[in-house]
């Protein structure tokens, strides 16, 4: 059995801003009862144990962890690679400066848009110029920067101007990576999901960002499931390559795995490789005995593994099903009628979006 290489550390669903897209659960309060310093310190050292290399840092907002610096220095002291995935707000220098002594390896910031009025919108708060500067501090310091950009409806056709913003801003790397449509982005589907012409209009942005950036910033593009003739393979397989931990100490093979019928494995009660190797959450769908049919005669069975279970569960109630993007699917017509709808005509407006609430 294959053993993970990252471990995403929800540390809190605690966050100032609050994007209609987030991918966060949408029963926030259940999380509120978040690991103490200790735990997750054990956490990590269970992770490293398995041979976990890389320690992604999230949330919600993990700055708002006052414990932030020793975790770093904890992930760091057992040879982890240590990612920040931050909005950036109340990333002052001073708190920039006693992360990096603590070890942090990288920062990726999030961006909503290129300019203030729309991306402060989308956010819920005034956010633009804040992570202009925390992106000013990122590079001054040494770090590699990320910068991240959720696509959607509401702001992909301007695309160019985004790629012209994180070019100002010197990143190493951006991902431009559509919205995936699982907690506060399932609600607000309606309202996200980009028509034909504007993926179109995009891709043709990024194949000419990408020839004229070559070598000085990777890109990184992601296209809507639902516009696939085919599935990605979720996680690249289930529970096959990261681990991921909610603030309460919940484990999970994905970010949406708590939705689906499944008990969520504690480490506040189990250790790490116990989880890994014998909870039901993580061996549920490992492999391609689950699989119904089309999934278990399709060839390409071990390539996409049916797809993203989740989804799946999501959109039919049953998450053995083939993940209804795939053409091959029973159920494709899910996807194709909320594609056709996204290619109607006008949609609902930015501000009719449920916005994720505030949790600070």
């Amino acid at each position: 059995m294959e053993r993970p290489f990252g471990l995403l550390a929800e540390l809190t669903y605690r966050c100032p801003l609050a994007c209609a897209y987030c991918s966060n659960p949408l029963e926030l309060a259940r999380y509120d009862d978040e690991l103490p310093t200790a735990d997750w310190q054990r956490v990590f050292a269970e992770a490293a144990e398995m041979g976990v290399l890389q320690c992604h840092l999230s949330g919600g907002e993990p700055l708002l962890r006052r414990d932030l610096v020793d975790l770093v220095r904890t992930a760091a002291d057992l040879g982890m690679y240590t990612n920040l995935v931050t909005s950036a707000i109340g990333l002052s220098r001073p708190r920039a400066e006693a992360l990096k002594a603590a070890g942090l390896d990288h920062v990726q910031v999030s961006v909503q848009a290129d300019e203030p009025e729309t991306s402060d919108r989308i956010a819920g708060i005034p956010s633009f110029e804040r992570k202009l500067k925390a992106a000013a501090v990122v590079k001054d310091l040494g770090w590699p920067l990320t910068v991240n950009v959720v696509l959607h409806r509401q702001n992909i056709d301007r695309i160019a101007e985004i790629v012209a913003l994180v070019e100002e801003l010197e990143a190493d790397r951006v991902e431009l990576a559509n919205t995936q449509y699982y907690g506060w982005a399932w609600r607000n589907r309606a309202a996200l999901l980009p028509g034909r012409e504007q993926l179109a209009h995009a891709e043709d942005v990024v194949r000419d960002a990408r020839s004229r950036l070559a070598g000085r910033m990777e890109i990184v593009h992601v296209l809507p499931d639902y516009y696939s003739e085919y599935p990605k393979p979720c996680m690249g397989g289930w529970a096959a390559r990261q681990i991921i931990v909610t603030p309460n100490g919940d484990a999970m093979p994905c970010l949406a795995a708590h939705t689906l019928p499944l008990p969520a494995p504690s480490v506040r009660e189990n250790s790490l490789e116990a989880i890994w190797d014998d909870s039901p959450m993580f061996s549920a769908f490992r492999g391609t005995g689950w699989m119904q049919d089309p999934c278990r005669t399709c060839e390409r069975r071990e390539i996409d593994f049916g797809g993203c279970r989740c989804q799946a569960f999501q959109l039919t109630g049953d998450a053995t099903r083939a993940d209804p993007v795939c053409h091959l699917s029973p159920d494709h017509g899910l996807v194709t009628e909320a594609v056709e709808q996204a290619n109607a005509g006008s949609r609902p407006a930015l501000e009719l979006l449920v916005p994720r609430p505030h949790r600070g």
